[in-house]
């Protein structure tokens, strides 16, 4: 089990869970999901390292006094920064996905000297698309607030071509069914306000492409033609460097951790 802890940060009250020891890893969760998220690798990539993960400001069991804070990616960047230094993490190591690889971009950018590498699996930089307009999360926010979350959540997974993947299996098991629940309570905030900052999220490339291998940019095998892996594929060509392919879709990680973690582990120790 995870040693919890909690992170004071301007705001809120960040919910923080470590397992192992050794040089320090930070996974940020990505959308409406929390640290549960990284439940099935987290334990695999703990055996020699420091494993810290944590639930996004207005997420789960990390309450905002503001929940329209979490609308800012500068102000989650400084959330991560506040994890790894409430921790003593003078250097970190940090693998992010999806809306999480963005908070991770946007770190490395402001704290490059807090950074030693950052895997960004799948980071929607739709503001790099051709077809960017297209893609306002605020059409998204208007369309919940008119008809709910649940028409909200199809035409999200619609737009990006994800309304194909695979649902997760069945369970009984408590604590993923716990997690489930706190997920689909986040929705509300995520289409609200998450998905309009991450829209229209413009990554300092120059700054990126200055910090050379430090940055990896990496996609799931099975994403091709999906909008996240479109948006990865114009960050990786931006930057001058090809993406890293890893098994799964967007959230591989959920649904085979172990070859997840097989993949992931040589880009966390600098390679390729």
């Amino acid at each position: 089990m995870p040693e919890v802890r909690v992170v004071e940060v301007p705001g809120a009250r960040l919910h923080c869970e470590v397992r192992g020891t050794g040089p320090v890893l930070l996974l940020i969760p990505g959308g409406a999901a929390d640290a549960a998220s990284y439940d099935g690798i987290a334990p695999l990539l703990a055996a020699d390292r420091t494993v810290v993960t944590y639930d996004p400001r207005g997420t789960s069991r990390s309450p905002a006094a503001d929940p329209g804070s979490m609308a800012s990616t500068a102000t989650l960047a400084d959330d991560a920064h506040r994890v790894l230094a409430a921790l003593g993490a003078d250097r970190a190591t940090v693998f992010g996905n999806s809306a999480g690889a963005i908070t991770g971009l946007e770190l490395v950018t402001r704290h490059a000297e807090q950074v030693k590498r950052l895997v960004a699996h799948e980071p929607p930089v739709t503001a790099l698309l051709p077809d960017a307009a297209q893609r306002d999360g605020a059409r998204l926010a208007e369309l919940q607030r008119r008809e709910g979350t649940q028409a909200a959540m199809a035409c999200f997974l619609a737009d990006t071509g994800m309304d194909g993947d695979a649902p997760p299996p069945p369970t009984d098991d408590p604590a993923a069914l716990d997690a489930l629940a706190r997920m689909t309570a986040n929705l509300p905030g995520f289409f609200a306000h998450t998905v309009v900052a991450v829209s229209r999220y413009q990554p300092d490339v120059e700054a990126l492409r200055a910090l050379g291998p430090r940055i990896v940019v990496a996609a799931g095998r099975d994403s091709a033609g999906q909008v996240p892996r479109r948006a990865t594929e114009a960050l990786a060509a931006a930057l001058g460097i090809a993406p890293v392919e890893m098994p799964g879709d967007h959230r591989g990680f959920l649904g085979a951790p172990v070859a997840f973690a097989e993949a992931l582990r040589p880009l966390l120790n600098g390679s390729p």
